[in-house]
């Protein structure tokens, strides 16, 4: 079996009862405003959504959490909201931490649709990663950790999200977390903030 495949799965290695060894917090709730207010993860990219071209990449054992307005999606996810809603994507991840119970939670911006194949890496990096690693996440455009596409421990998430988590900074919150970085392709971290960017992943897909 396969590093990856021994992160996703779930049917062995634990008592019955016990919490999947990694669990997904999908943000989907933003304003898109970039985009002209209209929801980005809901546009056509080939024969599904942005939202579902990502879904359907995540491992099939692992939970998955959705932080938006819910929506019918391909695979059965968990949806639930930062209260109240549009606190930004900190607030987000602190609203799907709630629903999860996993060791590691893997977050992705739902408008990632090409970051399936990422987060198992930064899954299977953490997972083998030394104790002191909270954090494993590609590096983004901007040379800095891609926070809203990483695998994060559950303690030390969950510690770094006990202050104010509405209108706070991704980088202010994790500042304090341990972060390893992984390279991987640039087209896994490629996000859908413009209608040129939609444009660009159809005419790749």
């Amino acid at each position: 079996m396969s590093d990856v495949g021994d992160v996703s799965d779930v049917s062995g290695g634990g008592l019955a009862g016990d919490p999947a060894p990694v669990a997904a917090v999908v943000l989907c709730g933003g304003t898109s405003r970039r985009f002209g207010g209209v929801d980005k993860t809901a546009q056509a990219l080939g024969s599904v959504t942005v939202l579902d071209s990502l879904l359907d990449a995540l491992p099939p054992e692992w939970p998955v959490t959705c932080v938006g307005v819910p929506r019918p999606t391909g695979r059965p996810v968990t949806w639930t909201r930062e209260d109240p809603p549009l606190g930004g994507p900190v607030a987000g991840i602190a609203a799907g931490l709630g629903t999860v119970e996993a060791p590691i939670v893997v977050v992705v911006a739902g408008d990632q649709p090409l970051a399936g194949a990422g987060a198992c890496r930064v899954a299977q990096e953490l997972a083998q990663a030394p104790a002191d690693v909270d954090v494993a996440a590609p590096l983004a455009r901007d040379g800095r950790p891609a926070m809203l596409l990483a695998a994060y421990r559950r303690e030390p998430l969950a510690a770094a999200l006990r202050g104010p988590v509405r209108d706070v900074g991704v980088y202010r919150t994790f500042a304090g977390l341990r972060v390893r970085t992984i390279d991987l392709p640039p087209e896994h971290v490629w996000d859908v903030d413009t209608r040129e960017d939609l444009e660009r992943l159809r005419a790749r897909a």
